[in-house]
């Protein structure tokens, strides 16, 4: 079994914003596949149903974000996952331009409080996660305030494409392929970084 977490915070306040893109893309898998997103347990709202023929218990957090251990933490134990191979977090990052992902199997938080209360409350940092681009905050620009925003017009159909680039990574995923998650998605980012960078040297020289 596996517990795929989307992090983000309660009420409407904050649906749809920055923060909030892994309950979004939560809701998206849901969708997908028809999973009813109707129990209220371990702190969050949760349905359970498969993917790749495999049962997954889908999560969202009502602890709001710096808290989302207790409820990954709590749901992981009832179950008695094996957080390593078993436990899927997905959330925003703010180093990622709108559209892109990054799948891993461990790390650090990262500065992301959501993943720093997860690893604490989890005892390691041995899980899997999928992160999702929503692009860096502008100069000078309060961070709080910039993901706890909405998307831009032109960056929703780039984190629309994110969502069906992260379902097929999931897929991959609970079928224990992460290596080639990682290797066709992180590639991508990669690639993209490197175009990038040659578009600004090429900029560079001609002026």
């Amino acid at each position: 079994m596996y517990l795929i977490a989307g992090l983000g915070n309660p009420t409407k306040q904050y649906e749809h914003t920055r923060h909030n893109v892994g309950f979004d893309m939560i809701s998206y898998l849901a969708d997908q596949y028809h999973i009813s997103m109707n129990t209220k347990k371990f702190q969050g709202i949760c349905g359970s149903g498969y993917i790749e023929g495999q049962k997954v218990l889908l999560l969202m957090p009502q602890t709001y974000m710096n808290l989302s251990g207790r409820s990954v933490g709590e749901a992981a134990a009832f179950y008695k996952l094996d957080p390593a191979s078993e436990v899927i977090i997905i959330y925003d990052d703010i180093a990622l331009e709108p559209g892109n992902i990054r799948v891993r199997k461990r790390g650090s938080a990262g500065g992301h409080n959501g993943i720093k209360d997860i690893i604490a409350c989890l005892g390691t940092q041995e899980f899997q996660r999928i992160r999702i681009g929503v692009g860096e905050k502008p100069k000078d620009y309060d961070l709080a305030a910039y993901v706890l925003g909405r998307f831009l017009e032109e960056d929703r159909k780039k984190i629309r494409e994110a969502f069906v680039h992260a379902s097929d990574a999931v897929s991959l995923m609970v079928r224990g392929e992460t290596d080639e998650a990682m290797n066709l998605y992180n590639r991508k980012q990669k690639q993209a970084d490197e175009s990038v960078r040659t578009h600004e040297k090429e900029q560079k020289q001609a002026e």
